[in-house]
């Protein structure tokens, strides 16, 4: 009796088992849905012919990461009491400055690839944030 019992018990235990590894009571297209991504990420690289990018376009992507925020020691964007003596030395010495780096900003800030125009017109637009007036060369062109 006890091994009637016991044998009961073993086949009520395994029938749960009975369907494991049956697919077809698996909804496939439900399943693609409940694990999809919960977002979805694109890159795109815009190119910018040499020389086209304005002193704005360059500040946002090169200069604004540490100018932004005053990192690394770099004077922040806007502030014209750590600005005024650099812009007592004028455009064309922050344009040397820059184009052979200062402290820990790399020459040309990183940006290799900035046209000499470029980079004064990057030194231009982040100067005249700060107070400074000089002419941001134009694009050619326009």
């Amino acid at each position: 009796m006890t091994q009637t019992r016991l044998l009961s018990l073993l086949a009520v235990l395994a029938l749960p088992l009975a369907g494991c590894g049956d697919n077809k009571s698996i909804d496939g297209e439900m399943s693609a849905q409940l694990t999809q991504p919960v977002a979805h990420v694109e890159l795109a690289v815009a190119k910018v012919a040499p020389g086209s990018r304005t002193g704005e376009q360059i500040y946002t992507s090169v200069c604004a990461s540490c100018h932004g925020s005053g990192v690394l020691d770099a004077p922040k964007t806007g502030d014209n009491a750590a600005w005024a003596p650099r812009l007592a030395m004028g455009l064309d010495g922050l344009v040397a400055s820059a184009n052979a780096g200062k402290g820990a900003m790399p020459p040309k800030g990183g940006a290799s690839d900035l046209t000499d125009t470029e980079l004064v017109r990057a030194v231009a637009y982040l100067a005249n944030q700060s107070g400074a007036s000089f002419t941001e060369p134009p694009i050619e062109g326009n």
